[in-house]
């Protein structure tokens, strides 16, 4: 008799540890533990307990543990990635964990979302964002989707709290730019933990910057490198430019 774990074994490896009903799990070895079940406990509080009906996003779902999670509470899930390995592990996966089918996998860029047509009243964005080449464009398109709440999980690195900016900076001031708790963000050239696909590791003032910047409001931080964020009012001076440069880039109509 074929077992899930020869099934699971046959599609490994595996970077999330779904617990499958026969009391399988596909990486009980993880390197961080239970992972993610452990981040899913810090941001389980800020998810709605009833989602029934609300379409919800998943950016770089791999092996659908949170959109399991999710249609678990009633949600209508897209979750969407670029890789082909972890697409088939989440889509016999969901024979096991969604018997509802309420998770549609998609393989799907976060920048393809421009050309979307749905929006979503929840929208995770976990560790996807420092892979991307144009964070700014990705954070920019995924705002035009989101309607509620963005849970939003990206590597940073260390740095001062945040200070306060000025509305301005004259150029004979710019030494302020290498200032404790101003805004800045790494560019990785080559490789960060032998992964060429780590593009920019922002620290915390620069992750809450960019959000701003993309017309959102960070609400909440219930763990490290985790941001709870809700539209907000406008992105500032620049939310002309931005939407500007937002259609320029994906072209669509202004």
């Amino acid at each position: 008799m074929r077992t899930l774990q020869s099934f699971s074994s046959k599609l490994g490896p595996w970077f999330h540890n779904l617990h499958l009903p026969d009391g399988t799990q596909t990486a009980p070895d993880h390197p961080l533990g239970d992972f993610p079940a452990f981040k899913w406990r810090m941001i389980e509080p800020h998810v709605p307990p009833d989602l029934n009906g609300c379409p919800v996003l998943d950016i770089g779902c791999n092996a659908g543990f949170y959109s399991f999670k999710l249609a678990e509470r009633g949600a209508d899930v897209l979750a969407i990635d670029v890789d082909d390995h972890y697409l088939r592990q989440a889509r016999w996966a969901a024979e096991q964990l969604d018997p509802e089918r309420r998770v549609m996998f998609r393989r799907m860029t976060a920048y393809e979302l421009a050309r979307a047509s749905e929006s979503f009243e929840l929208i995770l964005f976990l560790g996807v964002l420092y892979h991307l080449r144009h964070p700014l464009l990705a954070l920019d398109i995924v705002a035009e989707r989101l309607t509620g709440r963005l849970i939003l999980q990206t590597m940073t690195m260390p740095g001062a709290p945040p200070g306060e900016q000025p509305h301005d900076l004259a150029l004979e001031h710019r030494a302020r730019l290498t200032a404790p708790g101003w805004p800045r963000c790494a560019f990785v050239e080559h490789r960060l933990a032998g992964d060429p696909t780590n593009w920019w590791v922002a620290d915390d003032a620069g992750v809450q910057a960019m959000l701003r910047s993309a017309g959102l409001r960070v609400v909440d931080t219930p763990g490290h490198e985790i941001y709870v964020c809700e539209p907000g009012e406008n992105a500032g001076d620049h939310a002309g430019a931005r939407l500007a440069e937002l259609r320029a880039a994906t072209g669509l109509a202004p």
